[in-house]
């Protein structure tokens, strides 16, 4: 789920360089942490949220066929 994440971001933004992810699995449930640049942070949010939540539910559809949940939070 890290490099799926990865991918998506740094197709979003303009300093691809400083997008990070971490991934910490506990058990079935893995968050999978965003660290974006201040000026990208917009961009990976979208409007009311609508990137974010997309991202959210491409992660969420491709962790489905592992059986296991997966956050994403962007930081």
């Amino acid at each position: 789920m890290k490099e799926l994440v990865e991918v998506i971001a740094k197709a979003l933004v303009e300093n691809p360089d400083e997008v990070v992810v971490t991934e910490k699995e506990e058990g079935r449930h893995i968050t999978v942490e965003l660290h974006v640049a201040a000026s990208d942070m917009g961009k990976v949010i979208g409007k009311q949220g609508r990137i974010a939540k997309a991202i959210r539910s491409v992660v969420k559809a491709a962790s489905s066929k592992d059986n296991k949940r997966v956050d994403v939070e962007i930081v």
